[in-house]
């Protein structure tokens, strides 16, 4: 078992001010992994102190000086990837294919992509004689959640350090064993003291403190909308900027212009992404929309798809799909898996209760809902675990209205044979991405929602934007 009491503060790993810990547990078996020692307010203020001291001279660097520290980051980061996807595979679940193909690797992705955009990034312009200046917004409060680590803290991690910021972060207290390494690999590229400060612990201990404390300038979370709007309350005393990347209900529309090999593909595609790291994505396609009179044959392909999925221990070999994250995640969806049947879905495959063979181990079996309308608990509130609502629907207008019937507004996707008609009804989706037949994930393309998925974007140049100042100096060029 790993002990874990140390946090990096100020270019040193130091011991936690408090005595508070919690058991890290391995969601494949339910045993004790790692014991992790919890931060408290006085470990903020110190992160806090440091990187304020940091940031006077940091925020003065030019973008040459910080590529070469995000290149030394890259390097090192490279060279213990492995370590990275097995932790993730320890502490979270996800399947060591996963981990190491995806998980691991998009952090190098995400920082080489921002390394790009830095190079070309433009932080001055003039306009007419004066000029407009983007400067660093400061301290910047990161707070990143356990279902893809590596993923949401390099969101944040690589615009903040492009712009000038400087950084305290809390990892999730379920994920903590990948922060641990990345925070090796970050000190072995020696970054400057006081750059990047972390400080392990809890939401109300840590995270709390940190939306709340004066001496950070910006907050940046990604996690529930419910722990979304804690975060902004906490911060609004202070005006500080809150960037936040919360939840997801997304619409998947299959458009009835499909052919039948087509609309099984498509349809197939959408449940094996909803099986992608055990459907635990804030942007997963969780209600398929299809044409009311194609219902059956919807649920046949996705229930032939879920029945194949093979779900085994997560260092198995082979594309299987591990567990959900803890025993608390495991309970929300079999309570939820529960309500769609109750309130008269029909259950095309899957179910309660773990699939069978596994008898310990937060294992889900992969669900499919048919014939789902969207008053349902099922089509309301965000699952986070391989269950697929398939809901009907008569005409085109209806299914736009059905996918913008939710209270988020992360993402959507739409597959259909007419390229011009797939554009126009992307054009009329409430959602900041919009995916159509398939299109892949782009690090250079902004991420984030509209409406309770959040505001603010990352990655890409968008990225960029949140952690800028804008000062206008008028009268720059004038005789």
């Amino acid at each position: 078992m790993k002990t874990l009491d140390k946090f990096y503060i100020d270019g040193k790993w130091v011991s936690p001010a408090g005595d508070k810990t919690m058991d890290v547990i391995n969601p494949a078996n339910e045993e004790v992994c790692a014991k992790l020692s919890m931060g408290n307010a006085e470990d903020v203020d110190m992160a806090v102190a440091a990187a304020r001291k940091a940031f006077a001279s940091w925020s003065k660097t030019s973008p040459a000086e910080r590529l070469e520290v995000m290149g030394a980051i890259l390097e090192a980061y490279n060279a213990r990837i492995d370590d990275i996807a097995k932790a993730i595979t320890e502490e979270m679940g996800a399947p060591n294919w996963l981990a190491a193909k995806v998980q691991a690797t998009i952090g190098s992705g995400l920082l080489s992509s921002d390394i790009e955009t830095l190079k070309t990034f433009e932080f001055s312009e003039m306009r007419g004689v004066s000029q407009v200046i983007r400067e660093p917004v400061g301290v910047c409060g990161l707070i990143t959640p356990w279902n893809w680590p590596m993923n949401q803290i390099f969101c944040k991690l690589s615009p903040a350090l492009a712009t000038g910021c400087t950084i305290v972060w809390k990892p999730s207290e379920v994920s903590p064993l990948s922060a641990q390494i990345l925070m090796e690999i970050i000190d072995s590229a020696g970054i400057p003291a006081g750059l990047v400060n972390m400080v392990q612990g809890n939401g109300p201990d840590v995270g709390a403190v940190m939306a709340a404390h004066p001496g950070i300038d910006m907050v940046s979370f990604t996690g529930s909308t419910r722990a979304g709007i804690a975060v902004a309350q906490a911060a609004a005393p202070t005006v500080k900027r809150v960037s936040q990347e919360l939840g997801g209900k997304s619409a998947n529309i299959i458009l009835d212009d499909l052919d039948a090999e087509s609309f099984a593909k498509a349809v197939s595609g959408g449940m094996q992404t909803m099986c992608l790291n055990s459907g635990q994505n804030c942007n997963a396609p969780s209600r398929m929309l299809v044409p009311m009179a194609r219902m059956n044959e919807a649920m046949q392909a996705a229930a032939a798809v879920a029945n194949a999925v093979q779900v085994a221990d997560p260092t198995s070999d082979g594309m299987v799909m591990g567990p959900v994250v803890s025993e608390a995640q495991w309970n929300k969806i079999q309570g939820l898996i529960e309500a769609g049947t109750k309130e008269g879905a029909d259950l095309a495959a899957g179910g309660t209760g773990r699939p069978e063979g596994l008898n310990r181990g937060y294992f889900v079996r992969p669900t499919v809902f048919g014939n789902v309308t969207n008053d349902m608990t099922i089509a309301r509130e965000e699952i986070f675990g391989p269950v697929l609502c398939i809901l009907g629907y008569e005409n085109e207008a209806e299914a736009i209205n059905i996918a913008n019937d939710t209270l988020y507004g992360l993402s959507g996707y739409i597959s259909g044979a007419n390229k011009d008609r797939l554009r126009e009804i992307a054009g009329q989706l409430r959602t900041g991405m919009v995916h159509l037949n398939g299109a892949m994930p782009d690090f250079k393309m902004p991420f984030g929602g509209y409406k309770q998925s959040g505001n603010g974007r990352e990655r890409g140049p968008n990225g960029f934007e949140d952690y800028l100042e804008t000062k206008s100096v008028l009268g720059y060029a004038a005789e």
